[in-house]
Parts: C-alpha cells; sequence; structure tokens
C-alpha cells in the first residue's frame, strides 16, 4: 500500500482519515463545517500537530464559507473572529493549531476592503497552500533526519509522527521512508502509547502497509529494548517546541528520553519550523491538555479499573532540552544551545 494521505481538499470538501477506527478500517470521511471539523479534531479523527495546523485551517475556512457574498465587512470580519476562536479551542497543546489560524487571520487583514467572494477565495488558497507546505516541509525533515540515521539498524518511537499525523509524508518517521526510498530498510521499534495505543493503532498499521519492518512493543518494554542494543536511535515528533529546546510531545515521550539517555542513545525529535513556539520561554509555560479519565479506565470499551477510582490523564509531556541530542526541522539540524540555533532557525524561515 502507498503512504496514506491523511487529510485532502477534494469537491468542496476535506477529506480525512478517520484515525479512530484504524486499524481495523481504513475509512475516509468527508467534512463539509467547522462543526464537523472542530468535532474531528477534538476526539481525534484527526490527529498530530501538523495534521491539526491544517485541518484548523480548513475548518475556518468552512466556517465563514457560510456567510452570505453580501454582508457587510463588519459581519464578515466579526465571523471570522468567533470562527478562528472557535476552532483554536478544539485542542490546546499543539501550536500548529493557533499558528495555521492566525495565518488564515494575516491573510484575511491583508485584504481588507476587498469583496467576500474574494476574501474566501483567499482564505481556501490559503489553506491549501499550508497543506502543500507541510509535504514539503516534512519531506526535507526525512531528507535532513536521514543524515542521522543512516547507518542505523533500528530505531525506537513512541506515538505516531508518521504519514498520519501530517499531510502525508511524517516528521519522526519521514527519515525511515527516505530511507525505505533509497533501498535501506531501517526496523522500527514502536511503543503501544498508552492510554489511546497510536503506536499500536496507527505507527504499526502504517508501517506495515508501506513495508517497512516494525515490531511493536508495550511502553514498558522500552528499557529493555534498549538495554539488549536493539534500537540506535529514538525519533519522535513534537507537538511544540519552546524557545530553549524543551519538546511537548506525546504522554511518555520524557520517561523514553530519560532511558535513552540511561543507555547512551541519540535521542532526536523531528518537527517542522512551524511547531517552535517563540514567546514560551521554556516547556514550563506550555499548556498540557487533560483528557478524559474514560480512556484510561475504559479503554476501548472494557473497563480496567475499579469505579470511581481518581484518574490523571495528560495526554502530553514536556522533554527537558537537555535530552534532546538534535531537533530535526525542514530548515536543518539543530544542536544545543537550542536558544540560539532556534532562533536563527526561524530567522532562516522568515
Amino acid at each position: 500500500m502507498a503512504r496514506l494521505k491523511t487529510i485532502e481538499w477534494v469537491d468542496g470538501r476535506v477529506k480525512i482519515v478517520d484515525q479512530t477506527l484504524l486499524p481495523e478500517e481504513l475509512v475516509y470521511k468527508y467534512i463539509g463545517t467547522s462543526e464537523e471539523m472542530y468535532e474531528a479534531i477534538r476526539t481525534l479523527q484527526v490527529r498530530g500537530a501538523p495534521a491539526i495546523g491544517i485541518a484548523a485551517a480548513f475548518g475556518l475556512y468552512l466556517g465563514i464559507r457560510r456567510i452570505p457574498d453580501d454582508a457587510p465587512a463588519a459581519v464578515f470580519e466579526s465571523e471570522l473572529e468567533k470562527q478562528a476562536d472557535y476552532i483554536i479551542s478544539s485542542r490546546p497543546t499543539a501550536v500548529n493549531l493557533p499558528w495555521a489560524v492566525r495565518r488564515m487571520r494575516v491573510r484575511a487583514a491583508s485584504l481588507s476592503g476587498a469583496r467576500v467572494p474574494e476574501i474566501k477565495a483567499s482564505l481556501l488558497a490559503e489553506a491549501v497552500k499550508i497543506l502543500e507546505e507541510d509535504r514539503l516541509m516534512c519531506r526535507a525533515i526525512g531528507e535532513f533526519g536521514f543524515e542521522l540515521i543512516e547507518n542505523c539498524e533500528a530505531v525506537l518511537t513512541h506515538c505516531n509522527a508518521g504519514g498520519l499525523a501530517t499531510s502525508e509524508f511524517g516528521t519522526a518517521l519521514a527519515p525511515v521512508y527516505v530511507a525505505h526510498e533509497k533501498g535501506r530498510l531501517i526496523r522500527v521499534y514502536a511503543d503501544e502509547t498508552r492510554p489511546l495505543l497510536q503506536g499500536s493503532r496507527l505507527t504499526a498499521f502504517e508501517l506495515a502497509s508501506a513495508g517497512i519492518p516494525v515490531t511493536l512493543i508495550c511502553d514498558n518494554m522500552a528499557a529493555t529494548v534498549m538495554a539488549r542494543g536493539l534500537v540506535d536511535a529514538v525519533v519522535v515528533g513534537a507537538d511544540r517546541i519552546a524557545a530553549n529546546g524543551d519538546v511537548a510531545n506525546k504522554i511518555g515521550t520524557y520517561g523514553v528520553a530519560l532511558l535513552a539517555k540511561a543507555h547512551n542513545i541519540p535521542f532526536y525529535a523531528l518537527a517542522p519550523s512551524s511547531t517552535f513556539d517563540p514567546s514560551i520561554s521554556s516547556g514550563r509555560e506550555i499548556p498540557i491538555e487533560e483528557r478524559s479519565a474514560d480512556e484510561v479506565v475504559r479503554g476501548f470499551g472494557r473497563r480496567t479499573a475499579p469505579e470511581n477510582v481518581e484518574v490523571f490523564n495528560p495526554a502530553f509531556d514536556v522533554t527537558p532540552s537537555e535530552l534532546v541530542s538534535a531537533i530535526v526541522t525542514d530548515v536543518g539540524i539543530l544542536t544545543p544551545p537550542y536558544r540560539e540555533s532556534i532562533a536563527r532557525a526561524l530567522s532562516r524561515r522568515s
């Protein structure tokens, strides 16, 4: 099977892979309203920071598309802001979401005085541009990241930062796909990633579909895999990276980073430059989404904990920059000191 396209614009609607149904069913869903997109993001039908950003841009367009073409400018602007705030509220941690919405707002502001149909068309074009840019950025991440793992026999990854988390190519898994294209098969050890099992449901699914060797492990097996010398590096994605290089990613990533440090294994974070948030000095300022207790105690339908037990269910954690060997972006490989290298990278992208 070819690499899946997670999100596309098709015949006036957004076509997504409903990731809540994987791996049992590969179902494409068509989204035509901002309310449907809000729910798709909130319920993880579409997930992964880059893909969420793309979805948010299209969601904003779907929200303003229904405004009458003859609406007064003040009415259009008010509804645009309302829809933007609405989409942003769907999930709080991934910075790509407000980043994409901010781009759409800036685009609309640049057309002050234009007719409503012209603004609508321009916003759709901007959303499509964000989608296409993501494909190019992920390809670049793959090429840069390949330089770090080309001599690896196997890598370990946590959660899903492959094609299903982006428009197509992935971030953490992009170098693995590049290696595959070059005839170099690198085995991936995939943590199952509790509590929603994105590693087993998504990462294992997409890698196996692409013909890449993958070994699924429970989260608590990572230390044993490292101790036995089965992996040469860790590759993970990111939902937000602070100005100092602290990395917010799926819960459990911090633990994997600590294990990698203990076993002298390089730990690489791979993300597009849109994932950097220079407004946040360190990871302590990154908002962490907390999700329903049912995800922990009821899993995928069967209760696995006693009634009324207290549950703590943060969806993300923060890996301190000192545990990160390198950050791979679409503008190059960044190394410590990260505050300086991130600032330079953002300057180059601007």
